[in-house]
């Protein structure tokens, strides 16, 4: 038996099928036994348990587990770093509502953490994965390619480059050390696109 066949694209208000025949999911709505769309997006209909849903085309950015993520560190305590997490890694849009994430010591790199200082600065943006996003974020920054790719100097506030060991400060030559991102802070943007150069 197959299924309705449903336009490439559809838009709010647009007729997706009969209450009877499927029932509605995400980005739809029914009204008088009829299923419409609610959302401007792509149909699909889930053939085992006949559900109409759309996938929103400007969807607004959610958190979800396994999902990279821009933060920016606020907080460093004993055992844990807390985190705002700011926008999406795929598509680098804001997520709204500024969440509150969470990195454990143990999860800050491979291997032992004494401290969490040696690892992130209050200030810093950092690209993490959502190991859990309800009921509240935790991150990790552990694989190579995650850790801090914006950083700012402790002393003058200029933005830190990459130096042979440990990261520099341009305007003052204090010398800090950070868990980077693929050991890359000067060629990877931040959300907003801007490079430590």
């Amino acid at each position: 038996m197959t299924g309705p066949t449903f336009p490439a694209l559809v838009l709010p208000g647009d007729y997706l099928g009969a209450a009877e025949e499927f029932l509605p999911g995400h980005g739809t709505y029914e009204d008088r036994g009829r299923i419409y769309a609610s959302v401007l997006g792509t149909p699909h209909l889930d053939a085992q348990d006949r559900t109409v849903r759309v996938e929103p085309r400007n969807a607004i950015p959610e958190v979800r587990d396994g999902d990279l993520v821009y933060a920016t560190v606020d907080e460093l305590k004993t055992a844990m770093a807390i985190c705002t997490v700011i926008a999406t890694g795929q598509n680098r849009r804001t997520v709204p509502g500024a969440p509150e994430g969470t990195v454990h010591i143990s999860k800050a790199r491979d291997g032992y953490t004494e401290s969490l200082s040696s690892e992130f600065a209050v200030g810093d943006v950092i690209l993490a994965r959502v190991l859990q996003a309800h009921p509240s974020i935790k991150l990790t920054t552990a694989p190579a390619n995650l850790g801090v790719v914006s950083a700012h100097c402790q002393v003058c506030h200029a933005l830190l480059t990459v130096g042979r060991k440990d990261l520099v400060c341009p305007r003052c030559g204090h010398r800090e050390h950070r868990k980077l991102a693929s050991g890359e802070l000067s060629n990877r943007p931040g959300p907003d696109g801007d490079r430590a150069e």
